[in-house]
């Protein structure tokens, strides 16, 4: 049976305050679960129904039977997805960001969904390195860990000022702007930057004084009414596809 203090201990960590406290996050879903348990991350409790733990009965970290009822408590979920687990946070340095890999740069991204979705897709495209403005949304949210699908777990989020982060790159800096060059004309190398903007507002100025080649995805929408711009995360898809198909 969950304890009242248990259950009161992990409906904080729902909370971005006591995440950073802690340094712990929370990650739900048998698919992220498992790809946590694959990787090198600190697992430091798992809480599940029979039905899963039945189903993973070499477990090398305690793990606690609960009901559905007292997992929906804990849950940042709707639905609830029969296992919850608490692991320590990875802390990305950008002292040790690979310069010869890469990156898909981030600038105030603000929702979860979009920022899971984008690790996700990096992940896919084989892009390891994912560095965010300090005004993005942190990426041990529930809602950014659920949608990573297990990809934060292989994928690098650093958090820097990016002006500076910028400033002291060697490595051309691509970002998407409407009067951009169209990306399809464009060749990569491994070591770009890729530069992806706000949902709402697109790069911000002091990024876009440090972006040294400017991309746009073309529309192909005709020339009536049409949407207006991607969404960013589905921008971000289109733009790794197109540097992964082009580069040297």
């Amino acid at each position: 049976m969950l304890s009242k203090s248990k259950t009161t201990e992990l409906r904080k960590l729902l909370q971005k305050k006591y995440r950073e406290e802690t340094g712990l996050f929370i990650v739900e879903g048998g698919k992220s679960v498992d790809e946590l348990l694959r990787s090198s991350l600190t697992v430091k409790g798992i809480w599940a129904t029979d039905t899963w733990l039945s189903a993973h009965p070499q477990l090398s970290v305690a793990a606690e039977a609960v009901t559905e009822v007292e997992l929906a408590r804990i849950s940042a979920l709707t639905t609830p997805q029969q296992v919850l687990a608490v692991a320590c946070a990875p802390r990305y340095a950008v002292a040790d960001f690979d310069t010869s890999a890469g990156a898909i740069l981030l600038d105030g991204i603000r929702d979860p969904g979009n920022l899971g979705t984008i690790i996700r897709t990096a992940d896919w495209f084989g892009f390891r390195q994912v560095v965010c403005s300090t005004d993005c949304v942190e990426f041990t949210n529930p809602k950014v860990i659920q949608a990573t699908m297990g990809s934060f777990a292989r994928v690098a989020v650093f958090y820097a000022d990016l002006p500076t982060f910028l400033r002291g790159s060697t490595a051309r800096v691509f970002g998407t702007f409407l009067q951009g060059r169209p990306i399809e004309e464009v060749t990569f190398r491994r070591d770009d930057l890729l530069v992806i903007g706000n949902e709402g507002r697109g790069i911000t100025e002091p990024v876009a004084r440090c972006v040294t080649d400017q991309v746009h995805i073309p529309s192909y929408g005709g020339t009536g009414d049409h949407a207006e711009s991607l969404n960013a995360s589905v921008a971000a898809a289109v733009a790794m596809y197109a540097i992964r198909r082009q580069m040297l």
